[in-house]
């Protein structure tokens, strides 16, 4: 039988193999590979509409990476047993995906299109998201489909001071630096990472690696292309003919308008509301010709460009931005803590036209996130919400739960904080953060770092150091080679710009970042001056907010739940629970507090939660009993438990009884035990044997009262 198929593999130069393989797997999709490292096997696919709907002027693309749960054998859980909705995990990498692909396809080119990639075997030591944008930009390099790449990603990782590509899952433990990174052979499109407050030049020091591994991947795919012969791309016309005339004469009419309207310093609405009324006087001067659908299309097509232009050229030329701000400027900034007192800890953080509102709520381990994934299953203890509803940009939008944007927003975030988080040993607490965006004019994310620091600080979390967070851009002119790069930037100047580049950090270091590039090239040293210009950016904003909470309060809300943590050896796991979980029930239920146990490092770690120290204290001395060593020799106060013919069985401790035979009650002597004790009763003991072979206790009353001095009577018996 003739092999099917053709694949190409090559080497990353550390040993690592990968192999992209295609014709053997979805041959009726416009593209498909199945790339392969180890025994994790990605099948990427892409397929595009001949044409595109009417209308449009966008690419509507859509991106999906699922992990099969059978790549790593397992079955899923919950109660339809099937992979369903996409992850918050693999929501992220689909946008990692996406980010790295859609820059890469022609402007002009708006046909309906759809790359599925999909984890089908799984290395349990490989991360399979590294490898996903390369299977997706190799399936559309050997497809028809219009595509100015390739491109590839790969995550870079220092892990003990050494840049790695890819690293095993064993390693990243390890690592204080970790990006995705993505780009083409001239370029770095997309970065995307979290690290432990390191320096500008390390950063940066670690996406020029990471770009040296893409150049090897873009190549590898030029290869397989090469091997399996190119295809001529597909013609499509998903625009109406060019109007030169129009575009002069729109740009003749609407230029300096918009330039002027640009330069005035207008807040949002008011500019948005200025630049459609040049518009609309425009559109009445052609009026006889707005009945023809391509004209309005050409017309409002023309209108952007123009309008993008003269924005541009405006920052450019003059120095001055739409807000009327300097380039390293950032808007007015104002916070407040405590704002919610119900809440464990709230912020609100203002800038210019974005505000967080942001909540902190303390939990027990009962509330961790539990993670069903295909290569990941666990708890996680550390969530952050971030919610952007419509009024926040004045919008009428409908609730229809997080989208992808809103997952990918409070992921960064998230990532910010977590590095400043404190150890378990410090903080016993399950951490949900909140973010709700009531503003929205650029860099919401940032806003929800920005609180999420102050509303952890109010909550009384003791943070290593306060996060702040910027968003950067870049307005630059390829003919005239100027450039501007700019602070803190709006909605706007992302929509309008080159660039948009969050970095996070505290005093000491970046934390976390988030780039994505809308031209061809970026030099590193343009790179490193926007690293610099974001820092001086970072520790403005850091000054404000230390203006409202310098540090984190020294101790929790008065209402907000405590834990108490207590170690105990691992043996009396099963003595805590009692059978069934009987001791453990009983204990919640009279106290009200939640009790968790779980063994860690050869012990056994129990948590107490209540929003009451009664309640801890009742549940702590009942462990501590249940935990205690009985010792030979010392005296209890005991509860007779039950009544035999012999003696009676006292509990000393909880769980745990002793025998008080009839002969140790009492200095005189009973024949029987009939109203010598009843059940309930306490009595004060003392243990006065373990038997070493069974562990049975023997206990007496008899040794704790005063000896009777001998009277005649009893001489003479």
């Amino acid at each position: 039988m003739s092999k099917i198929g053709i694949t190409h593999e090559f080497e990353m130069g550390d040993g690592k193999k990968i192999s992209i393989e295609t014709g053997k797997l979805a041959k009726q999709a416009d593209g498909s590979v199945v790339v392969k490292m180890g025994d994790t096997m990605l099948l990427a696919t892409v397929v595009s509409s001949q044409d595109a709907k009417e209308g449009s002027d966008f690419l509507p693309l859509s991106v999906d990476y699922q992990e099969k749960y059978a790549s790593t054998g397992r079955i899923p859980g919950g109660f339809l047993k099937r992979e369903s909705r996409l992850s918050d995990y693999e929501i992220l990498i689909s946008r990692l995906i996406d980010r790295a692909l859609r820059p890469m396809f022609p402007e002009d080119y708006h046909a309906d299109t759809q790359v599925m990639v999909s984890l089908i075997s799984a290395d349990k030591n490989i991360m399979p998201d590294a490898l996903a944008a390369l299977a997706a930009s190799a399936a559309l390099t050997i497809s028809d489909i219009p595509f100015n790449g390739p491109i590839s990603e790969v995550r870079v990782a220092r892990i003990d001071g050494k840049l790695i590509v890819n690293p095993l899952i064993s390693e990243l433990a390890n690592a204080d630096i970790e990006l995705i990174v993505a780009g083409n052979a001239q370029d770095i499109c997309m970065v995307e990472g979290e690290m432990n407050e390191v320096s500008e030049d390390e950063m940066a020091e670690a996406i020029r690696f990471a770009h040296a591994a893409i150049k090897l991947q873009v190549q590898a795919q030029l290869d397989l292309l090469a091997k399996v012969g190119a295809k001529t791309k597909r013609t499509y016309k998903h625009e109406p003919e060019a109007n030169p005339a129009l575009e002069s004469q729109i740009k003749a009419f609407a230029y300096d308008r918009i330039y002027a309207v640009a330069k005035s310093a207008l807040g949002k609405d008011e500019r948005s509301v200025a630049f459609k009324a040049i518009r609309k006087e425009f559109e009445a001067t052609v009026a006889e010709q707005m009945s023809d659908s391509s004209y309005v299309y050409l017309l409002k097509k023309y209108y952007h460009d123009i309008e993008k232009e003269a924005i541009r050229a405006m920052i450019l030329n003059d120095a001055i931005r739409l807000d009327g701000r300097t380039n390293k400027q950032i808007r007015p900034i104002w916070s407040e803590v405590g704002y919610l007192p119900a809440a464990h800890g709230s912020a609100v953080f203002t800038r210019g036209e974005t505000q967080s509102l942001t909540s902190v709520t303390l939990g027990a381990k009962t509330d961790e996130q539990m993670i069903d994934g295909a290569m990941f299953f666990g708890y996680n203890k550390f969530m952050l919400h971030y919610n952007f509803p419509g009024f926040s940009t004045g919008e009428v939008r409908p609730n229809r739960g997080p989208g992808r944007r809103e997952v990918g927003h409070g992921n960064l975030a998230m990532r910010s904080l977590k590095k400043v988080l404190p150890g378990d040993d410090i903080n016993p607490y399950v951490i949900r953060i909140v973010s709700d965006i009531l503003e929205s004019n650029g860099s919401s994310s940032m806003a929800t770092v920005c609180a999420g620091t102050l509303a952890l600080m109010d909550a009384g979390v003791q943070i290593k150091a306060p996060v702040s967070g910027i968003a950067m851009g870049l307005i630059s002119d390829p003919v005239t080679k100027k450039y501007a790069i700019l602070s803190d930037i709006l909605g706007d100047e992302d929509h309008l710009g080159d660039m948009d580049f969050k970095v996070t950090g505290t005093t000491k270091g970046i934390t976390a970042c988030q780039m994505d590039l809308k031209i061809d090239g970026l030099s590193y040293d343009m790179l490193a001056e926007a690293l610099n210009q974001a820092k001086e950016g970072r520790a403005h904003i850091l000054g404000e907010m230390m203006k409202t909470i310098e540090s984190p309060r020294e101790d929790y809300k008065s209402h907000a739940p405590r834990i108490v943590q207590m170690r105990i050896a691992k043996e009396f796991i099963g003595a805590i629970i009692g059978p069934g979980g009987k001791i453990i029930q009983e204990m919640q239920r009279e106290s009200g507090a939640t009790i968790s146990i779980e063994e860690k490092d050869n012990m056994g770690i129990v948590q107490i939660y209540a929003d009451n120290k009664d309640a801890i204290d009742a549940v702590y001395n009942k462990i501590k009993g249940i935990t205690a060593t009985a010792e030979v020799g010392e005296i209890y106060e005991g509860k007779v438990k039950s009544i035999m013919p012999f003696g009676a069985f006292v509990e000393i401790m909880p769980g745990k009884d002793g025998l008080l035979h009839i002969s140790e009650i009492d200095w005189k002597r009973y024949e029987t035990m009939d109203g010598v004790l009843t059940e309930g009763q306490i009595v004060k003991v003392k243990l006065i044997d373990i038997d070493k072979k069974t562990g049975k206790m023997k206990l007496s009353r008899k040794v704790l009262l005063p000896k009777p001095e001998k009277t005649e009577d009893s001489k003479s018996e």
